[in-house]
């Protein structure tokens, strides 16, 4: 099969119907032949933003390996267009689809900062770990613009509330002023997501991340700016950055990343068909090595979905990538320390001054 145009600067290659609709589009060949005559394409959709209006911002995460207990997430969709992004199955559930559409209609939460100040100043609410994002990231493109996150963080700070942050964007090196001051209070540690030290795999996985050379440096700035920075390579995609483990870990610590984590790639939901497009698209003569791979690791599956077994996956090829992570940490972290946030400032700050009685 011949592959079809890859579309520039955007992950996903296909629109795909939401399971959740009764009726769903479809792109009909005279509608098609009508475009070609008139000039148009439906291939270059413009990214549109749709304000939200959530009653409630923190919400508390059930799932037990995730490593995080409340997530926060002022978008919803992402513009950045990480083809494998396991959110993209959460844009149904808004309506939308979980191909193009995730990283072209992107949901905005402009009232999330008074939200969350309302969360924070609540007498039954008690401090611990808040994170940014854990769905979508909190500093992609249009956070340039609006400054949610940054006045969220402007709130966590006013309250001397613990925030971690998840992003692969150098965006966040505008926040560095804040950030320094909640660092001064042990109140945030930050995740970088580094799944590449190749810029062509990095344009080609990720299409609208800051590049590989502006997340070392941010990594490298963060970390000598006394704010603990972590780094996950999450995902590894058996035959695409598989081969990268040791080389990542080493230019991580020498930028100073206090430990680096890993998850195993799963296509769940209608990430399988998108993935798939995906490497036909882009990556034709490794398809069915790649996909077969990925299977190994998810007991002859596209995804896996038990807790517990699904970040890490299993077979020989999940085994080995587990001993080369632990070869990794033992040799460039020999001496990791899990960060542990200061949740005990706030109470103290819940009115949005310390007490002096």
């Amino acid at each position: 099969m011949k592959p079809k145009k890859h579309i520039k600067g955007r992950g996903a290659q296909e629109k795909i119907n939401n399971r959740f609709l009764k009726n769903h589009h479809e792109t009909r060949d005279d509608f098609l032949n009508y475009c070609l005559a008139q000039g148009e394409t439906i291939d270059k959709p413009q990214t549109t933003f749709i304000e939200t209006f959530p009653k409630t911002i923190v919400n508390k995460v059930t799932s037990p390996d995730v490593g995080m207990m409340y997530s926060l997430n002022p978008y919803q969709g992402c513009e950045h267009g990480c083809v494998y992004c396991y959110a993209r199955n959460s844009h149904e559930y808004w309506g939308y689809g979980a191909g193009l559409e995730f990283e072209s209609k992107i949901l905005v939460k402009k009232n999330a900062p008074e939200l969350l100040e309302k969360k924070l100043k609540s007498s039954t609410w008690k401090a611990y770990p808040i994170s940014l994002s854990g769905n979508t990231d909190c500093y992609q493109p249009i956070e340039k613009k609006l400054k949610i996150t940054r006045k969220l963080l402007e709130v966590f700070l006013k309250y001397r509330h613990p925030v971690g942050i998840i992003t692969k964007n150098a965006l966040i090196q505008r926040d560095l002023d804040i950030l320094t001051e909640l660092a001064r209070h042990n109140l945030v540690s930050v995740f970088l997501s580094i799944t590449s030290l190749k810029e062509e795999t990095r344009k080609i996985l990720e299409p609208r991340t800051a590049s590989i050379k502006k997340r070392l440096e941010t990594l490298e700035l963060l970390n000598t700016s006394g704010i603990p920075t972590n780094v996950m390579m999450a995902p590894i995609i058996p035959s695409i950055n598989s081969h990268e483990i040791l080389p990542l870990a080493k230019e991580i610590s020498e930028r100073g990343a206090k430990s680096v984590g890993y998850t195993i790639v799963r296509l769940n939901g209608a990430i399988g068909q998108l993935f798939t497009t995906w490497l036909e698209n882009t990556l034709p003569d490794r398809k069915d090595k790649i996909l077969h791979q990925i299977k190994e690791c998810h007991e002859g599956n596209l995804n896996d979905s038990e807790f517990g077994r699904r970040m890490k996956g299993s077979g020989n090829i999940a085994d080995q990538i587990h001993q080369l992570f632990s070869l990794a940490r033992k040799k460039y972290f020999p001496e990791t320390q899990k960060v542990h946030l200061n949740c005990h400032m706030h109470e103290e700050y819940k009115n949005g001054q310390l007490r002096l009685f």
